[in-house]
């Protein structure tokens, strides 16, 4: 934005000024992305004190109308819906990206709920259902280092990450993010006004040298999963969350969250970068991947501040979970029948994955299996020119640039979604990858000779 449009922003107060800069948004005239005049320039092109521009822009940032970049100077809010998971609606497609759970895998609830009626909850009672709370205890406190733990049920994991975050921070304080990242936190984060610092992820998952740049940001709070990591598949190595807990020794009040979303469908074991002196910090767990994602509901466990907080915030909105949801998620959870149809869809998640890892690298795309849901697949050529094959071959896929931050190379990855694929149908999509590949690969050296 250069000086004439400045003078464009009117007005002698903070206030003034903020609503002269929110007019001009409204109107279309200041576009998403649109830098502001530095501080310095807007006051004196208005003739006002600095700090009255200051506070100016500190309402605006406050409202989530505009976001500050350090150095980089303050923009108009991107007000862009960030890509969802699920399936593409309207799309006569194949859908290979919708990063869903199998729904005949999902246990059957019809005999656990004709057993659910009881005395209602009333108004003042106990919002986490007791059975649960012993259940939940036992499930979530094996894997905690700190000594002194508290229970809090969410509507899902979503749900407590927003809570876990507005209760800890304000806009535009910093978050740390994986990069690639969950589709779901970096909504979270830019509804909620935070600024995201991306942290790399490899194979061992969040990087040593990622995070602690993050803290030299200033970031007050860091969002990692420590394993079947969406869209990568990493898994936090033993080495590597020993390696990310002492650099955190040093800021033990930066708000850690760990979204543990795969828990008991994971076939890698559970290694926490939440050590035993840090003072916030809360794991997640919900029950979607293997109870379905309409079972709203998440455990938090937490530190005894952390749980108070995030309490304070259901408080004046959701209040509490269904005890009707809370029973019928224990009674699932506790059934012989439900949880060997768990193990059955863990090992079919990774059984199916590493069959259409072995097909596509034996077609000359070499790719590894992680955890998870999904398949991240590296690609020899940008991963929009291959979905474009793959569109016109009948198959609609996730890019990785979808999941990015800040690291460009996602941009030669696809993100599939196969273990509901039948063998026939896995045949075909492999071939018709490594088809595409090529093609992509033709049109790319055409480019480069032209």
């Amino acid at each position: 934005m250069g000086n004439e449009s400045t003078l464009d922003i009117t007005g002698r107060s903070a206030s003034d000024i903020a609503d002269s800069v929110r007019t001009l948004i409204e109107r279309g005239e200041l576009p998403p992305g649109t830098a502001l005049p530095p501080v310095r320039t807007l006051a004196d092109t208005l003739g006002v004190n600095r700090n009255t521009a200051v506070a100016a822009y500190r309402q605006l940032t406050v409202a989530g109308v505009v976001v500050t970049r350090g150095r980089g100077g303050t923009h108009v809010a991107d007000r862009s819906p960030v890509a969802q998971e699920g399936f593409a609606s309207d799309n006569v497609l194949r859908d290979v990206a919708t990063g869903n759970p199998d729904p005949e895998l999902i246990p059957d609830p019809s005999r656990a709920l004709a057993g659910m009626a009881g005395r209602p909850v009333l108004y003042g009672e106990p919002v986490v259902d007791p059975g649960l709370e012993r259940w939940a205890t036992d499930w979530m406190t094996a894997d905690l280092a700190p000594d002194e733990v508290r229970l809090t049920i969410t509507s899902g994991a979503g749900d407590a990450v927003e809570r876990l975050l507005a209760q800890a921070l304000v806009r535009d304080d910093a978050v740390a993010l994986e990069d690639p990242c969950f589709l779901t936190s970096i909504h979270t984060v830019r509804v909620g006004g935070y600024r995201v610092v991306p942290v790399p992820v490899d194979d061992e998952g969040m990087t040593v040298d990622g995070l602690r740049a993050a803290l030299e940001q200033g970031v007050r709070a860091v969002v990692c999963t420590p394993r079947a990591q969406n869209p990568t598949g990493a898994s936090l190595s033993e080495h590597r969350a020993a390696e990310l807990r002492a650099v955190l020794r040093a800021h033990p009040y930066v708000l850690v969250i760990e979204d543990d979303h795969f828990s008991m469908l994971s076939r890698r074991p559970f290694h926490s970068l939440i050590g035993p002196d840090h003072r916030r910090w809360a794991l997640v767990r919900s029950v979607s991947k293997f109870l379905g994602p309409d079972m709203c509901l998440a455990v938090t466990a937490s530190d005894p501040e952390t749980a108070d907080r995030l309490a304070m915030r259901l408080t004046p909105g959701t209040t509490w979970v269904s005890h009707l949801l809370q029973r019928l998620v224990l009674a699932l959870v506790t059934d012989a029948e439900a949880s060997a149809r768990i193990e059955q869809a863990a090992e079919h998640y990774a059984h199916r994955n590493d069959a259409f890892a072995e097909r596509l690298t034996a077609l000359g795309v070499p790719v590894e299996a992680g955890d998870g849901l999904n398949l991240w697949v590296p690609l020899p050529v940008p991963a929009r020119d291959v979905s474009e094959q793959l569109m016109r071959r009948g198959w609609l896929a996730r890019t990785g640039d979808e999941f990015v931050l800040a690291d460009a190379p996602a941009a030669r990855r696809l993100r599939l979604t196969v273990h509901d694929l039948a063998d026939d149908d896995a045949e075909r999509l492999a071939a018709d990858i490594a088809a595409a590949v090529r093609a992509a690969g033709g049109r790319l050296v055409d480019a480069e000779v032209g």
